[in-house]
């Protein structure tokens, strides 16, 4: 994020995040997927401060994109005792995420129209 990790996003960002929310993407998981996006990788402290979410929301929108393979994990040990910090980076870039999300988009929307058809078929017979 170009305005570092203070939780601001830029004009175009907030863009990113409105019209993935707007194609069905949940708005949490949309902001750490632009976030992520624009750096190597981050920790999940990083990715909480920088999209002003809590721990469990960011927790929650990891699990999505995980699930969908667009996100990787790694642990990394901390200088002190306790568990090791989980580190996150994209698996693919925002550009072949949205060719994913189209082709879904697209698959979707024609099982709909062969729905609509059938239906029309059904109420001409």
């Amino acid at each position: 994020m170009e305005s570092g990790m203070f939780g601001t996003l830029t004009p175009k960002q907030e863009e990113i995040i409105d019209l993935l929310n707007g194609i069905g993407m949940k708005r949490n998981v949309a902001k750490v997927l632009v976030f992520l996006s624009e750096l190597p990788e981050a920790s999940s402290r990083q990715i909480e401060r920088a999209t002003d979410l809590r721990q469990p929301e960011v927790s929650i929108a990891m699990r999505e994109l995980k699930d969908q393979e667009w996100v990787i994990c790694r642990e990394s040990k901390t200088e002190n005792k306790g568990r090791p910090v989980k580190i996150y980076s994209v698996a693919l870039d925002l550009a072949e995420i949205t060719n994913i999300l189209e082709a879904k988009k697209r698959q979707e929307a024609e099982s709909q129209i062969s729905m609509i058809n059938r239906m029309r078929e059904c109420i001409e017979s």
